[in-house]
């Protein structure tokens, strides 16, 4: 039987491109070789396209991908150099240039199978402001915020917050994820510095009132069939689950599946697939949750490429549902072949 072929399209352009490499390196290791041929391409933080490492079998366990600090120049291709007819693209892309839609119709004008939520869905899903809007139209709860626009009144944005909310509030680029540019704070001055900080990442900010809560996560699969896993927990060692909490130091522990009444856990599979369904998510996501102390539930983000590191959340969520790393890849494999086949078919 012939290999069917895997391109795995890594780095990017945004802050969270070593997110990516990480990512990118779990799923080459994870791929089940009997029925895939894994290709790998580059992506520079100048946005030039590289051929990397071809796979026929699994890589040695010091093989390392790529990075831009390795690049090698004359490697360089044309992006549509990866068109390969029949390969299917698991872009392992985090945050802008990657999981915002911009790849997504890249790959579509190739005519390529990707796996993944569709271009509509990847950018709405990755504005934090635009989500709130869709989500609040669907009925899913979500904590108090206040929005801030590059070149708006500073002072009338502080007045509103203070009016409105209640410190600490969170401070978040609306199109960063992996907790990049996201900052706390605790009075009017460390709000008007963390503003200018999400400012380096994007023009829209999101300021969300801060809750006393958990942090539960459930992970979804599928297109018109939407599958949920059991909650996981994330148990922080730290005050402050930031970028280097997440992916450096990594400090902190999952508890999978999450300590919480299964009432709370049905509502919020419920509101997950409610969520996914709202943004015309297809392929895969992971739903975040705060559980406050009062019981209420509120969603925090959808992630349309959660990460795939050895230790994220999302496949260890899937394991514990009985589908196995390996199995999840061809899984998601199938799915975005599903929904190129419907694309297709809709172009009449």
């Amino acid at each position: 039987m012939s290999k069917q072929t895997l391109v795995l399209l890594y780095g990017g352009r945004s802050a969270e491109r070593e997110v990516s490499v990480l990512s990118a390196e779990s799923v080459m290791r994870a791929v089940n070789y009997d029925k895939f041929l894994v290709k790998t391409y580059f992506i520079t933080q100048a946005g030039d396209f590289i051929k990397t490492q071809e796979f026929t079998s699994a890589p040695a366990a010091d093989e390392k991908l790529m990075t831009n600090r390795t690049v090698v120049a004359s490697q360089q291709i044309k992006p549509s150099d990866i068109y390969e007819d029949g390969a299917v693209v698991f872009p392992v892309l985090h945050g802008p240039m990657g999981e915002d839609g911009s790849i997504q119709g890249f790959l579509e004008v190739l005519k390529m199978p990707y796996v993944g939520t569709n271009i509509l869905s990847s950018s709405v899903a990755m504005d934090k402001i635009t989500t709130k809007h869709v989500l609040e139209s669907a009925g899913v709860p979500q904590v108090a915020y206040v929005t801030y626009m590059e070149g708006a009144n500073l002072d009338m944005t502080v007045a509103q917050v203070n009016a409105k909310l209640t410190y600490p509030v969170f401070i978040k680029p609306a199109n960063m994820g992996s907790s990049v540019g996201i900052s706390k704070a605790d009075n009017d001055d460390e709000l008007r510095s963390a503003i200018d900080l999400a400012l380096k990442y994007d023009s829209r900010i999101l300021i969300e009132q801060g809750v006393v809560a958990r942090e539960i996560e459930v992970g979804i699969l599928g297109n018109s069939h939407v599958k949920t896993t059991l909650p996981g927990e994330v148990v922080k060692d730290v005050a402050f689950y930031d970028y280097e909490a997440k992916y450096i130091d990594n400090k902190i522990t999952m508890d999978i599946p999450a300590k919480i009444d299964e009432v709370i856990m049905d509502k919020m599979r419920d509101y997950a697939a409610t969520a996914f369904r709202a943004i015309g998510g297809c392929g895969l996501s992971r739903c975040d949750f705060f559980l406050a102390e009062d019981g209420h539930i509120y969603l925090n983000e959808l992630n349309t490429m959660p990460g795939f590191t050895q230790w994220s959340m999302y496949p260890l969520l899937w394991e514990n549902m009985g589908l196995a790393y390996s199995e999840l890849i061809e899984e998601l494999v199938k799915l975005a072949q599903e929904m190129f086949d419907k694309r297709e078919r809709h172009l009449i």
